[in-house]
């Protein structure tokens, strides 16, 4: 009898009309939307024209998902190096270990403040020379997949704006990110006074969507500062190392055009965060050790910020694949210098 009676309730809400089967519309994220409108005072956000680009932006980001934009196309300036064109390969586990194990954290320092820390924010310029950076590390060593998608979506740009349109979009791209950390770097150093163009610079949808990570940040240790890794011979720059719900981070700000809500949506940031996390841990230039990490991808048009906070353990798996890139990036360099001619 319940089969009989389930059957017909079906039956009947096949034939009403009021029953829709049809799949709801795709929905597409703008980049522009916090521009338009009101434009009383000159904000430095405004120089970054969004809106031209903002219909390719829109139709590229709905258009398959996650995979088609790398987020290191979104953070950062311009990617060097060649890209192949090649199929996607398939998704898999890597079961390679670190030929040259050594250890993220340094057993020597204490994750606690010492009294003689500076209350000053560290900020140590970083020396360009020839020890390559983190961010060179992870351009040259992407996954086949990651290089198919960046070719792809790079020539659908140029298809779309030309080669001129798409270096200066790219130009407004890190432009709009360098504005976002010129204005956190205000916001979090205690020693800044507020300058009318750093008022300007507050006035955004992005510092509107970290206002509620912001509250949970405090004691702020180092900023813009530039670490070392003396043993594994790489170097870079870290945004900022602060307590976070209470516990000493090393934090990374990324803007986004698309919503990025799990760790796994941000590509290889985490392994930039860790490489950062064991440069700085094992620096003479820092007295402390900091054991965990924080992604924090905030949004053009205001939305919350999308915080990601990695403990130790997770930043010690990621730690694991940040060696093995960096053994294939060292292998790969040797390679080049063997196939050099003379």
């Amino acid at each position: 009898m319940k089969m009989k009676l389930f059957q017909t309730i079906c039956r009947q809400l096949r034939s009403s009309k009021g029953f829709s089967v049809e799949s709801a519309a795709l929905v597409a994220f703008s980049t522009s939307s916090y521009c338009c409108g009101r434009k009383k005072n000159v904000n430095p956000y405004e120089e970054v024209d969004q809106e031209k680009y903002s219909n390719l932006v829109q139709s590229v980001l709905s258009s398959r998902g996650v995979a088609h934009t790398p987020g290191s196309v979104e953070e950062d300036a311009l990617l060097c190096g060649p890209v192949s064109k090649h199929k996607p390969p398939k998704q898999g586990e890597d079961p390679r270990v670190p030929q040259n194990w050594f250890p993220i954290f340094n057993p020597e320092r204490s994750d606690k403040p010492n009294a003689s820390d500076p209350s000053v924010p560290l900020k140590i310029p970083l020396q360009r020379n020839v020890i390559p950076s983190v961010t060179r590390v992870l351009q040259q060593t992407m996954t086949k997949r990651q290089v198919f998608w960046l070719e792809r979506w790079k020539q659908r740009m140029i298809l779309e704006l030309g080669e001129d349109g798409f270096k200066e979009y790219n130009s407004n791209i890190f432009l709009q990110g360098k504005r976002f950390h010129e204005a956190l770097e205000s916001i979090l150093s205690p020693q800044e006074t507020l300058k009318e163009r750093d008022e300007n610079l507050l006035k955004s949808g992005y510092i509107e969507s970290v206002q509620h990570i912001l509250k949970d940040v405090s004691g702020v240790r180092a900023l813009e500062s530039a670490v070392q890794h003396e043993t594994l011979n790489y170097i870079g720059l870290l945004d900022c190392v602060a307590e976070y719900q209470g516990k000493l981070c090393v934090i990374d700000w990324k803007t986004s055009e698309k919503p990025k809500p799990f760790i796994q949506s941000t590509f290889d940031n985490p392994l930039q965060v860790v490489a950062y996390m064991g440069a700085m841990n094992h620096d003479t230039n820092y007295s402390f050790q900091v054991q965990c990490g924080l992604i924090v991808v905030a949004y053009k048009d205001g939305s919350p910020a999308h915080p990601h906070f990695m403990d130790a353990e997770l930043c010690s798996q990621y730690w694991a694949k940040w060696l093995l890139r960096l053994e294939e990036y060292t292998e790969k360099k040797k390679n080049q210098n063997i196939q050099k001619p003379e």
